[in-house]
């Protein structure tokens, strides 16, 4: 049975690498060896997801299988494959045919495949009957949704215009009239501009009658629907604009992908009905492995009486916070802030302070450096950094409303009559901040600061506070 195999296998490949610290190595090969062999949907929610450390675990029965597997993962994550876990793999004879490009595998094996070659197998029917396995659960929707981006971009206008001599003129009259509506607006902070669909509208009147178009306009114009959002990405300097288009649910958008397809997913998130529901997977397997019994708490520091960040006073109030747990530590801080120009005033302000320990995104701080960062960064970058001491966290990870695609995700839960903010923002938020603060846990030291007044000032604040469970009140704050 695969499942006895897969628990022998990694079992005898753990002793022989001497072990590792993840309690649930071989709960888990089991459970997706099982997963595989009755090709169901299988969902395991993974507490130490810093670095994957149960991605062999995953592994071993991919390799042991003969289903035709088809694991997708990030440039990143096959590049670490490729590197580590592969050759480990290989060494101890657990070697299968490993495939990769858009080429249907001529035999069983694994085949690797990153967000866009999957959906092109998908749309080119070459998918056959793999099974899809992802260890990167908590991105596949951005991961898909990026896959199937579309842009238009200046010259495309022109070479549609050449493509359709008729249509030239009104495409220029229409191009005229989207460039006055969205150069005349004000930008937000990352030059996104939301298009309404009824601006849109009488350009996909004009391309109707007019298919077959050259790419990409046939493929944005096979985007329409209540599915689909776009925006303007404006060049203030050039006074030009690119056209992007996004799904709101990838997965839809893809047509059935996960139906009748065995499917594993594992990764640091938290998976809910409604959210499961929108992902395609009805009835799915979810088996939750934490961390080992009796883990350290995490200390946290969330003072009373913090303004929320659209108070006026929110921004001293940081650099106060800031300062005060930065001053007397040894260690590598890392200052959370989502908001571009917060961020770069903050980092300002505490370089006047404390000189060059203080960077901006830099992956080669001073011993007692202080980096401030994007969330995004931070997830990205934490493997090549020192271990931090502190993370203080500014305005919580919630998505903001200024961004067009967030915006239409939450428009398209409106019009449904659901809860936004508990069913979309919130559990993204909470996603966030689990993963972020994982590298302290992962760690065993440092502490945590949220510097947001929503966390005690709201109801759904101690949402927040249960996510980080297990965690002790930090009351006094003393130097390292």
């Amino acid at each position: 049975m695969l499942e006895a195999q897969a628990h022998d296998r990694l079992k005898r490949l753990l002793q022989a690498a001497a072990g590792s610290p993840w309690p649930h190595h071989l709960t888990l090969t089991r459970l997706v060896a099982r997963s595989l062999r009755r090709q169901d949907h299988s969902l395991f929610p993974l507490c130490s997801a810093g670095d994957r450390p149960w991605l062999l675990s995953l592994l071993v029965p991919l390799t042991l299988s003969d289903q035709p597997v088809a694991l997708l993962s990030s440039q990143a994550l096959r590049q670490r494959l490729l590197r580590q876990e592969w050759p480990q793999l290989t060494a101890a004879g657990l070697g299968r045919p490993l495939w990769q490009g858009t080429t249907t595998p001529p035999g069983p094996g694994l085949w690797l495949l990153d967000p866009p070659e999957l959906v092109q197998v998908w749309r080119t029917g070459q998918l056959g009957d793999h099974q899809l396995v992802c260890a990167e659960a908590e991105e596949l929707e951005p991961m898909l949704r990026g896959a199937q981006s579309l842009r238009l971009n200046p010259p495309d206008w022109d070479a549609l215009a050449l493509a359709r001599p008729g249509l030239a003129a009104p495409l220029l009259t229409l191009h005229e009239r989207l460039s006055r509506r969205l150069l005349n607006r004000p930008l937000g902070r990352d030059q996104r501009l939301a298009i309404a669909p009824e601006d849109e509208a009488p350009l996909r009147l004009l391309l109707r009658d007019q298919q077959p178009l050259p790419a990409p306009w046939q493929a944005w114009l096979d985007s329409g629907g209540d599915d689909w959002t776009g925006w303007a990405v404006v060049d203030p300097r050039l006074l030009q604009w690119s056209w992007e288009r996004q799904p709101l649910r990838p997965l839809r958008s893809l047509g059935g992908l996960l139906q009748g397809r065995g499917t594993i997913l594992a990764g640091n998130w938290l998976p809910e009905r409604r959210r499961l529901d929108d992902l395609g997977l009805h009835h799915p397997v979810v088996v939750p492995l934490g961390d080992a019994p009796g883990r350290d708490p995490l200390p946290v520091y969330v003072p009373p009486g913090q303004p929320l960040p659209n108070h006026p006073g929110y921004p001293e109030h940081l650099l106060a916070q800031a300062r005060r747990l930065i001053l007397g530590q040894g260690g590598v801080t890392i200052v959370l802030v989502e908001d571009h120009g917060l961020r770069h005033w903050l980092a300002s302000a505490l370089a006047a302070e404390f000189g060059r320990r203080v960077d901006h995104e830099q992956t080669a701080p001073e011993s007692n450096g202080v980096i401030c960062c994007r969330w995004s960064w931070w997830l990205e970058q934490h493997t090549c950094l020192p271990g931090a001491i502190q993370l203080l966290v500014g305005p919580l990870p919630i998505a903001s409303m200024e961004d067009p695609l967030t915006a239409a995700r939450v428009d398209a839960l409106r019009r449904q009559g659901r809860d936004w903010f508990r069913e979309l923002l919130l559990p993204e938020a909470l996603e966030r901040l689990q993963r972020g603060v994982e590298p302290l846990r992962d760690q065993g030291f440092g502490r945590l600061a949220l510097l947001d007044g929503r966390v005690r000032g709201r109801r759904w604040g101690q949402r927040v506070l249960e996510a980080l469970d297990p965690w002790q009140p930090l009351e006094q704050l003393r130097p390292a």
